[in-house]
């Protein structure tokens, strides 16, 4: 189970995949099916 251990104020943009890397830092990485919308079903 993951446990929050700090709030760092990182702004999320859509579409991102956010993570601590093996340096510590926060990295982000460029999701392959994010950040669209979902169409509207008729």
């Amino acid at each position: 189970m993951a446990q929050k251990v700090a709030k760092v104020g990182v702004k999320k943009e859509p579409g991102y995949l956010y993570f601590v890397d093996k340096d510590g830092d926060v990295a982000r990485a460029k999701m392959a099916r994010g950040g669209r919308k979902k169409k509207k079903r008729r």
